[in-house]
């Protein structure tokens, strides 16, 4: 269901749009305006999510195309995009679920 969260920055994240069953997110960050696509992440005994900035023509296309938003989320979970995070991670990093 789509909603907002806050982390501990002054960023806000409102879900547009959430893929239960391929278990990602889109939406954008009230503050700024950043469109960006989030996934969950575990570190074992904490979850957590990343999120990947994204273009707003990016989140349309994948409001459409869900085969094309499943192939960044890939490549993503794969840390291929990590030029991408709107929030760093820290050293001891966790794994995409």
């Amino acid at each position: 269901m789509p909603g907002s969260r806050t982390l501990g920055t002054d960023m806000k994240f409102n879900d547009l749009f959430v893929s239960r069953e391929e278990m990602f997110s889109m939406g954008i960050e009230e503050s700024t305006g950043q469109y960006y696509l989030t996934f969950p992440v575990s570190l074992g005994v904490v979850d957590y999510e990343e999120y990947y900035a994204i273009e707003r023509a990016t989140f349309e296309l994948f409001e459409q195309d869900l085969q094309a938003a499943l192939a960044f989320v890939s490549r993503a979970r794969k840390r291929e995009l990590d030029a991408l995070l709107i929030i760093k991670p820290g050293k001891n990093r966790g794994s995409a679920i």
